[in-house]
């Protein structure tokens, strides 16, 4: 039997103060939504269908749109009338489950749990919330079976003193459950129709309705306010900070990473305080970070240190090399085997052979730097012409002085020296001394203006 699912997405995120819709704020640096759809895709479902209300062109622009159909709920007449928007898309004997675009902790686990124990009936996700403040309550009644849902707003002091709260998700045949909604009232405290009560619908039928309970609260916790954003986007970081630790990496304080994306690591990787990780990351065996660093889409190889405060954007970085501290790696730079970038270094779009250093102060942009190549401090690759970017190419074994200037496209013969402060705008012979810079005058006459 094929699933569907279905997610709602249409609430604006009233509490928490922003013009952003609520399901495009993001937790480990994705929208809340594209977590969900993660784990939906993970089912394997034959269609997902997206309802959409408030900002729903944002949503639409900020999510990856393939494979997916949208869905606008025009009117915000509660989740059972916004489910019933997208059924009458759903083939009637495919199973159909029904999550929220603001829960993005729920694992493809979970999920599959809740759709086996749909087969026949109704299954509903549900948890022991420490504080269930904001949650329809589990009514369980003879033998702890599930005879209804009861939201907040409507129910009794009993009731709210139930700690056993209803997650949301659902999973159920979709013409049962398109059958039960259109029994569904709005005789309730907000006037809408609520998709909990099917269950009790399904109960009065004699169809069985399971509930699935999940261990830890916050994998089915909803983000309404910043607060419970903040509280989701911690207890995230804990949950990546832990698999590292388990796979053997070192944390100078696991409270203190922030892992936005895929971390793969190998043996004897050792990570400071405060570093950041986005997009995909890959840490060859022994590899250093310390304080204060950010890697985006990065591959490091083995034994390279990368020293505080420094910034790699899809950069590659060889083995043996030290960056840092406050160098920054921008997208293209390519660092072969025992090559170091010093402070207040910015490498964009360049190679850099084997054993090259640039330690101090240097701007090389769209370059190709050959093995062995000494840049000297407040070296300038001249790339851009103010039309075109050009290429500068340092070949092996070349000694660039303190001060240079290389105005592209110029190409530095192999073994050349450059003398310090020189402007270079010709290529340079092979072996040679190049200097380009202006002799030195002193006017012995001359003074200082002085002030009126």
């Amino acid at each position: 039997m094929s699933l569907e699912v279905i997610v709602l997405a249409a609430g604006q995120g009233k509490r928490m103060h922003s013009a952003l819709p609520k399901v495009l704020h993001r937790l480990a640096g994705r929208p809340l939504l594209a977590h969900v759809l993660e784990a939906a895709r993970a089912l394997a479902p034959q269609r997902i269908l997206i309802v959409h209300g408030h900002g729903g062109d944002a949503v639409k622009a900020a999510i990856d749109g393939a494979a997916l159909e949208w869905i606008e709920q025009a009117e915000q007449l509660g989740t059972g009338h916004a489910v019933l928007q997208a059924l009458p898309r759903v083939a009637p004997e495919s199973e159909v489950l029904v999550l929220y675009g603001d829960v993005p902790l729920v694992r493809a686990e979970t999920l599959r749990r809740l759709v086996d124990a749909a087969r026949g009936g109704l299954a509903i996700l549900t948890a022991e919330f420490p504080d269930p403040s904001g949650y329809g309550r589990i009514v369980r009644g003879a033998g702890g079976r599930v005879e209804r849902i009861v939201e907040q707003k409507d129910a009794s002091a009993a009731e709210l003193s139930v700690r056993e709260v209803n997650a949301g998700f659902l999973a159920a045949n979709a013409a049962r459950l398109s059958d039960w909604l259109s029994g569904v009232p709005n005789r309730n405290a907000q006037k809408e129709y609520y998709l909990t009560d099917v269950v009790a619908l399904a109960v009065r039928e004699g169809i069985a309705v399971t509930a699935v309970k999940v261990e830890d609260w916050r994998e089915v916790a909803g983000v309404n306010s910043r607060r419970e954003l903040a509280e989701l986007e911690r207890a995230h970081q804990n949950l990546q900070a832990a698999r590292l630790l388990e796979a053997g990496v070192a944390l100078a304080d696991p409270a203190r990473v922030d892992v936005r994306g895929s971390v793969e690591c190998g043996r004897d990787v050792w990570i400071d305080v405060n570093c950041v990780f986005e997009g995909k990351v890959v840490l060859g065996d022994g590899v250093r970070i310390g304080p204060n660093c950010v890697l985006r889409n990065a591959a490091v190889a083995a034994g390279t240190e990368i020293h505080a405060f420094s910034l790699l954007e899809d950069a590659e970085v060889g083995a043996r090399c030290r960056i840092g501290p406050y160098a920054r790696l921008r997208p293209g730079a390519s660092l072969a085997e025992d090559v170091h970038i010093g402070n207040f270094v910015e490498v964009k779009a360049s190679r850099f052979g084997a054993g090259s250093k640039a330690n101090h102060l240097s701007y090389i942009g769209d370059s190709e730097v050959g093995a062995r190549v000494n840049i000297g401090a407040g070296t300038i690759t001249c790339n851009f012409d103010g039309a075109a970017k050009h290429r500068t190419v340092i070949e092996d074994d070349c000694f660039i002085g303190s001060d240079a200037t290389l105005v592209a496209p110029v190409r530095i013969a192999k073994g050349s020296y450059i003398g310090a402060g020189s402007t270079i705008s010709e290529d340079t012979p092979p072996g040679q001394l190049t200097v380009a810079r202006a002799r030195q005058v002193s006017v012995p006459d001359w003074n200082p203006p002085k002030k009126k």
